[in-house]
Order: C-alpha cells, then structure tokens, then sequence
C-alpha cells in the first residue's frame, strides 16, 4: 500500500501533463479551423476540439486507449487491423532473436572468462559493435541476408539478437568473475577440476548478473525487432503500424503501437522476473 500511493502519484502526474501538452500542441489547429469559420472558441470548446482531433499532433490519453480497444477486443486477432495480430508477429522476431543472443552472449562471456587471447582480443570488439547505430546496420543486415536467400523473421531476429547479446555478455562476465578469491582457492583444496568450479561455482555464482542482463536483454531484443521491421517496408508488425501510421499522419495508430510495444516490453521482463524469482528460490538464493 505504501508503494502503490506514490505509483498512482506518477501516473496521475503524467496523465495530467500528457493532456496538457494535447492542448498545447492541438490548439492552433483548433483556433485556425475557428478563424475560418468566422467563430471564438471558448475555453471549453478549445479542450474538447484538441481532445477530439481526428489526426492531432499529439493524441490525448483517452484516444490512444479507445484506438487500443478497438484494434485489439474488437478486432479479430487474425485481422490484419489487430494490435494483437501484429504484436505476435514482433513478439515472433523478438524471442528468436533473444533465444539466439542470448545463447550467443553466454558463449562469448565463458571464453573471455576462460581464454586471455578472448578476454583481450573479443571484449573490445563486443564493447565496439554497440557504438554502431542500430538504425544505420539494421538496413545492411537485411540487404545481405537477402541478397542470400535469407527473408522473413530471420533478418529480424539477427537485429534482435545483435541488440540483446550484448548486456547477456557484460552480465554473464561479471557474474563468472564475481566467486572470491577465497571460494577459488577452496575448490583447489578440494582439487576441483575447471568444469567443475564452472558448473559448482562460477555458473551459480552468475545466475543473478545473468537475470539481471535477460531483463535489459529481452527488452532490447524487442526494440530490435520493431527497428528491423522499418526498412523492410513491412506490412505486419508494430513497427509496420508505425510506418503506416507515419505515412498517412495516423498519430493516434502510432501512439497506439508505441503503448502496446511498451506492454509487451513490461511484460517480457516481468516474465523474465518470475523464472528468476523461481530459479533463484530454488538454487537457495532468495
């Protein structure tokens, strides 16, 4: 209860502002539709026109939630106009791609760990490949695997996974690394072999860095997803909801994919929360 009310301040807070800024930003369309028509807006009727704007520059709260109802209970989940329909089909890219990034990050921090020639040559270049705009790579990546044969969710699970491996090997290093000194040498006394302090150890020792990073890893995956759905012209998606949205000036379509990509990110990671909160309970740790 003592966290809800603060919670419920937040939103309230940013509710309050986002209708705010509705006003501010609809108004001169409003009061240039009133100036041709010869009429003056009361304030009453500036609020309700820059709330009720069929195309406005910035959608009120109310809006985006009737465009959500309407494209997800009141549309059939196969239509092409479902929210649902195209957040499966983002949903689809962002889970490969966090499936092969993550396997990929975890490899990659085992041989840093274990290997120096690794450790010194690979972990600059892992650190390096996130200086690279996603929005620049995303395009070639997709041209080259076309230009192979390669189309589909592939080349967007490839952008997903190049966004999610990242945290999952900073995370995973750290937690390989995070066994004391002492804990090290005591599994020499008991001549313990190195797979065996991995598997006994190290791995344990990590699962609550590895969690940590499939967090930020599977939210980053998703954004992978959307942005590798932009220059492809898509036409199923969240990010092809705002590539039409943008093309015909639909903000309150856009706005609406932006909230349902933002639900799918929170609940991802609190999917991602609940397996650790159960394998963290049963490895003792919680």
């Amino acid at each position: 209860m003592k966290s809800f009310v603060p919670v419920c301040t937040v939103v309230l807070f940013i509710f309050g502002f986002w209708y705010l800024a509705a006003i501010w930003l609809n108004a001169p369309w409003a009061y240039d539709k009133a100036t041709r028509a010869g009429v003056e807006l009361t304030t009453s009727e500036l609020v309700a026109d820059t709330w009720s704007q069929e195309k406005p520059k910035l959608p009120a709260p109310h809006q985006v939630a009737v465009e959500i109802w309407n494209t997800t209970v009141e549309k059939n989940i196969t239509s092409k106009r479902s929210l649902i329909y195209h957040s499966w089909i983002t949903l689809s890219a962002t889970l490969l791609g966090f499936v092969l990034g993550t396997g990929l990050g975890i490899l990659l921090a085992v041989g840093i760990v274990y290997n120096r020639v690794m450790d010194r040559s690979v972990m600059p270049w892992v650190i390096t490949s996130q200086t690279i705009p996603i929005l620049a790579l995303a395009p070639m990546i997709i041209v080259v695997l076309n230009a192979v044969g390669i189309s589909g969710l592939l080349p967007k699970a490839m952008i997903s996974m190049y966004l999610s491996f990242f945290p999952v090997v900073v995370g995973m290093v750290k937690g390989l690394r995070s066994p004391e000194v002492m804990q090290l040498d005591q599994m020499r006394t008991w001549n313990a072999s190195a797979s065996q302090t991995f598997w006994r150890l190290r791995l344990p020792a990590s699962m609550p860095f590895l969690f940590a990073s499939l967090k930020v890893g599977v939210a980053a995956s998703l954004v992978g997803a959307i942005v590798g759905e932009l220059p492809t012209g898509a036409v199923a998606g969240l990010g092809a909801r705002l590539l039409a949205g943008s093309y015909y000036g639909q903000t309150i379509q856009i706005w609406s994919a932006l909230i349902m990509a933002a639900a799918l990110a929170a609940l991802l990671v609190s999917l991602v929360g609940i397996v650790q909160r159960v394998t963290l309970k049963r490895m003792g740790m919680v």
